[in-house]
């Protein structure tokens, strides 16, 4: 089983061009589209939305992502082994789905290799049908991730630094997605329960309260979130229009 994670949008050939690549590897392999929508070049979006779907799927799945702004350049294409796979560009992609596959060897795709066993030149801007693709559809083959490439220390990959800050009674936090409905999804899991939470830069402070009708519509409010982490959101409304705020923003926060 092959998940795809990409940027690619639907408008256009690339989607169908990833999938002939895997399909002319591997015919039989089962393809689940995660995503094509996510933002132009939002390596931390992609890495929250790889993140969701790698709970969710069995051991041996293999996960591939494709945001990848540089394409082409000194940036490592990468499998990740664990419980699952990830197949990415070593560009901090992987940092949200790697702590859920149990990580125990990462490895260098190795182009030339690749060209081999394609029989075609890689194009330079279009590693997610010439390499990523091939590498997950050959991984679903039953391929030894050694074959592909040498492997790397773990240690090496590249992490988006999304961590939480605190000072004193403060969190510093960032908004890592922003979803369809407008609600603002921060880096802050594993907390304890508040009331109440202060948007210190708004000078509001809103309920916290387990989902969005405990609110009159138009009415702002924190909750868990299906995800786990801390959300911000308006009952039929968007957080993040009322707020004015975009993937990547910090927020100062007090749990209240």
């Amino acid at each position: 089983m092959i998940t795809l994670t990409t940027d690619f949008g639907l408008r256009g050939p690339y989607v169908g061009e990833m999938k002939g690549a895997i399909l002319s590897i591997n015919p039989d392999a089962k393809l689940i589209d995660i995503t094509h929508s996510i933002p132009r070049h939002s390596i931390l979006e992609g890495s929250f939305v790889m993140e969701q779907a790698v709970k969710y799927y069995p051991p041996d799945t293999i996960h591939v992502g494709v945001i990848d702004p540089g394409v082409g350049t000194e940036r490592r294409g990468v499998i990740i082994e664990g419980k699952q796979f990830l197949v990415v560009p070593d560009n901090g992609l992987a940092t949200l789905p790697l702590k859920w596959i149990e990580p125990r060897a990462a490895y260098e795709i190795d182009l030339r290799k690749m060209e081999g066993i394609i029989g075609r030149k890689i194009s330079p801007t279009f590693h997610g049908r010439d390499v990523f693709g091939p590498a997950g559809a050959l991984l679903d083959l039953g391929y030894e991730p050694g074959k592909l490439g040498p492997e790397i220390d773990l240690e090496t990959l590249i992490g988006l630094r999304i961590a939480p800050e605190r000072v004193k009674d403060t969190w510093i936090l960032k908004v890592i997605y922003i979803d369809d409905f407008g609600n603002l999804i921060l880096n802050l899991e594993d907390y304890e329960r508040p009331r109440e939470i202060e948007l210190i830069d708004f000078g509001l402070k809103i309920p916290y309260l387990d989902t969005y009708g405990r609110v009159q519509p138009g009415g702002l409010l924190a909750l868990p979130g299906s995800h786990g982490y801390l959300e911000i959101a308006i009952n039929q409304g968007s957080a993040a229009e009322r707020l004015g705020l975009k993937v990547g923003d910090k927020v100062r926060v007090k749990l209240v």
